[in-house]
């Protein structure tokens, strides 16, 4: 029986995970600012229904993906939540905000939703939140992306990224105001925290490399369990340099995973 998705947002990303879905699962609505909504109906076709909240949908989706970035979990996770439904969130950043994250743990509650918080652009989160459970005592996370993925974020306020010629180190400090000064390019520091340390005590350093293509992520972490480091070189979608391919590919993955009896 084909399963039946609600997608917030459909931008690059969107578009790339409506392509990939996997046989079973199908896109029945989108839900977009109303100033995109025609041209969002266009490129459908006439073959989605194209929403501006999730109050217009009164059927009942099997799964809600947000592809909207912080700002669309923002204005309607909570509505998502409080019907009960499972959304898998792509945007963790928007969750270094205290008070969005207490509203959502507070909508789920209180309607019985679940909140599924993806992968995105990294890897290895299932070990990292597991050696929380026994004592982790360190987490770094580095990312290093080519210039034309930094442009129209607060990087260009620290750095001058038309003149930069090798890689250069532009921000250190925390998860949190990684999350918050670069909402478009550090949902990874947030997702790094939320399995791990948490905002305030998960490290970040942000690098610019003119010689790179591709989106680098590092974590190393340590603790009673031992350590580990991960490296992945990813290549950014080719509609929107500040979002890894490999984030997409994370939504498809949950889109198959509420198909399939058995899933890893």
């Amino acid at each position: 029986m084909t399963k039946r998705l609600l997608m917030i947002g459909y931008g690059a990303m969107g578009a790339e995970v409506h392509r990939l879905l996997p046989e079973g699962m199908e896109l029945a609505w989108v839900v977009v600012p109303e100033a995109f909504a025609a041209q969002v109906r266009d490129r459908l076709a006439g073959k989605v229904a194209v929403l501006s909240s999730i109050e217009q949908c009164s059927e009942t989706p099997d799964l809600v993906v947000e592809c909207a970035g912080q700002p669309g979990l923002a204005e309607h996770g909570e509505a998502v939540l409080r019907r009960g439904l499972t959304m898998a969130v792509v945007a963790t950043g928007a969750l270094a905000d205290e008070a969005l994250y207490q509203r959502l743990a507070a909508a789920a509650c209180a309607g019985g939703g679940r909140m599924q918080l993806l992968s995105g652009a990294v890897a290895g989160m299932d070990g990292l939140a597991a050696a929380r459970e026994g004592g982790l005592e360190d987490v770094t996370y580095e990312a290093c992306k080519a210039p034309r993925s930094w442009q129209g974020s607060h990087a260009e306020q620290l750095i001058d990224l038309s003149s930069v010629s090798e890689r250069t180190v532009f921000f250190e400090g925390n998860a949190g105001e990684a999350a918050r000064l670069f909402p478009a390019n550090s949902n990874v520091a947030a997702t790094i925290a939320l399995a791990g340390l948490g905002m305030r005590d998960t490290k970040v350093q942000l690098a610019v490399d003119p010689a790179t293509t591709r989106n680098t992520h590092r974590i190393h972490a340590r603790g009673r369990f031992g350590e580990f480091s991960i490296e992945l070189n990813g290549h950014p979608l080719e509609n929107n340099p500040k979002t890894s391919t490999l984030a997409a590919l994370s939504v498809v993955r949950a889109c198959r995973q509420a198909l399939e009896p058995v899933s890893f």
